[in-house]
């Protein structure tokens, strides 16, 4: 790679990482992955899974409903809590601005090699 294309990207990284829509990502990104409640739903989510899997293997469609229920209703508790609703928003907006970058790079590679 040429060494002004490195410096180029170095730039853009360093700016990317600076951008405010990036910066609240990450933050969020940090509190989620720190949140005990989410991990806990997250961990009852898995486990309704896996009753569901075994009620299914056995035969078991009363105890699969029942899973299946708990399975949604944990994930509606998940989807609902303010900290992921907040965190998807932002992964929606940090890879718009990701989009639209590698877009316009990819438009002005092509006019130059035209």
């Amino acid at each position: 790679m040429e060494p002004e294309v490195r410096q180029h990207l170095t730039t853009l990284g360093t700016n990317l990482q600076s951008h405010p829509v990036i910066k609240e990502y990450r933050e969020l990104k940090v509190r989620v992955d720190q949140c005990l409640l989410i991990k806990q739903y997250e961990q009852k989510i898995e486990e309704a899974q896996k009753e569901m899997v075994h009620a299914k293997h056995y035969d078991k469609p009363e105890a699969y409903k029942y899973w299946q229920k708990q399975a949604d209703l944990y994930t509606k508790k998940l989807d609902e809590y303010p900290l992921v609703v907040a965190y998807r928003q932002a992964l929606i907006e940090a890879n718009d601005l990701l989009q639209l970058i590698t877009t316009t790079i990819t438009e002005q590679i092509n006019e130059r090699t035209d």
